[in-house]
């Protein structure tokens, strides 16, 4: 499955962003999906996770609260929405999905990785 991030920006801090990932290739609805981040100078980290019907989310402590990561399987995208933005959200966000995801916070656990959307949050 091919995956293209979308909707990165330059933001103030407080505002929201909507990250989208859109997915072709093969039946999306088989993939679990996750978003994951890395800020300059250091390593990826996981974000969002969500299960293949998108009945199941999974949040790295960091965001719970502010983010909310879902998918439309008619349209094969899914989404990270992103409230109250801070500075420290500054990074590249990629978008990843795989067949037999556990935990969603593994990123060896993801075959497929989009090309990333940079987020910039000005303070």
């Amino acid at each position: 499955v091919q995956l293209q991030a979308s909707g990165g920006g330059l933001v103030q801090a407080g505002g929201s962003l909507r990250l989208s990932c859109a997915a072709s290739g093969r039946t999306f609805s088989n993939y679990g999906m996750g978003w994951f981040r890395q800020a300059p100078g250091k390593e990826r980290e996981f974000v969002a996770g969500i299960n293949r019907s998108g009945t199941s989310t999974y949040y790295s402590d960091s965001v719970k609260g502010r983010f909310t990561i879902s998918r439309d399987n008619a349209k094969n995208v899914v989404y990270l929405h992103i409230n109250n933005l801070k500075p420290e959200d500054t990074a590249v966000y990629y978008c990843a999905g795989g067949i037999s995801i556990f935990p969603y916070s593994d990123s060896r656990t993801y075959s497929y990785w989009g090309q990333g959307t940079l987020v910039t949050v000005s303070s």
